[in-house]
């Protein structure tokens, strides 16, 4: 069965490099299908179909032959697949080569590879982490 399946070696030692060493906990591997609401602490890596809410603080990864719809909220999102919906991180969205998404992406950092297809808006707030901003070139004290 393929809903819970490990990812090779090569692959989760990429996702491990980019994730900073840490371990996926749970994969939802190439071939599965998944509809609900999905709530989890730890990493996930979503290689299948899956529609519906994601909800977490930590990390989620999206894989290259992912199809995903839905409504994420997490701390982390690093996409290399496809997803299409509402996306919230506090910390940063990733969107590595390969990685197409359309709707919205709410994230105080965003980072976007080449090759990367984004149709749709982008918030970014706190940028500044709540700091005020440093007074424009011209601006008079």
């Amino acid at each position: 069965m393929a809903l819970f399946e490990k990812s090779t070696k090569n692959e989760e030692s990429a996702v491990s490099a980019k994730m900073g060493g840490a371990d996926i906990d749970t994969l939802l591997g190439k071939g599965s299908e998944f509809e609900g609401k999905l709530s989890f602490k730890g990493q996930v890596r979503i290689d299948g179909k899956y529609s519906g809410q994601i909800h977490t603080e930590e990390v989620l990864v999206v894989g290259a032959s992912a199809k995903v719809n839905a409504e994420i909220s997490a701390g982390t999102v690093i996409i290399s697949g496809s997803v299409e919906g509402l996306i919230r991180a506090t910390s940063v969205v990733e969107l590595h080569k390969g990685a197409k998404v359309k709707g919205t992406i709410e994230s105080p950092t965003v980072t976007m590879e080449r090759e990367v297809t984004f149709d749709g808006t982008m918030k970014m707030d706190g940028l500044s982490g709540g700091r005020a901003a440093p007074p424009s070139p011209g601006a008079k004290s």
